[in-house]
């Protein structure tokens, strides 16, 4: 079904329950949160996606994909282990946690272009305007985010200062 391989559906089934672990958080939260539930369903998922996606991708894009998701894994999600400013902290896990949703979501969007439906995709082209557009909307809602993420954080910090 849909030209998945085994472990294929090992990667995306195990992979998936990071989408809606992640928008519950950004919902409620505005940021990935590390220690929390969600924050520990999202990151083993994104684990055996990111470990999964050096088995089942040909193309160079998906191995680079893979190393920076684990690095910004681990870099979001150890940062709170360290001696660093409490505010540091979260400024750090921030990005790097939203620079891990973007990296899930920006094959998840294309793969799913490109095989559904079953036998007829939307798109057959990688250079489909409407892939190439999808693919420019997941950048530009980063851009956004992140930007309101750090604006949010500054004014809290401030906040809480003052």
């Amino acid at each position: 079904m849909f030209g998945i391989s085994p472990l294929g559906w090992v990667h995306t089934l195990g992979s998936l329950p990071a989408i809606p672990a992640a928008a519950y958080m950004l919902a409620a939260h505005g940021r990935i949160v590390p220690r929390s539930l969600a924050g520990r369903i999202y990151f083993i998922s994104m684990l055996i996606g990111a470990f999964t996606v050096f088995l089942v991708t040909h193309i160079p894009a998906g191995h680079i994909a893979g190393v920076l998701t684990l690095l910004m894994l681990i870099i979001g999600y150890t940062v709170g282990l360290t001696r660093l400013p409490a505010r540091l902290v979260t400024y750090v896990e921030t990005i790097t946690l939203s620079i891990t949703v973007f990296l899930l979501m920006l094959p998840t969007v294309s793969e799913i272009l490109r095989r559904v439906p079953d036998g007829h995709p939307i798109v057959t082209d990688p250079k489909s305007p409407l892939l190439l557009g999808t693919q420019a909307a997941i950048l530009a809602a980063l851009v956004v985010g992140l930007t309101a993420q750090i604006l949010y954080l500054r004014r809290r910090g401030r906040s809480a200062t003052a």
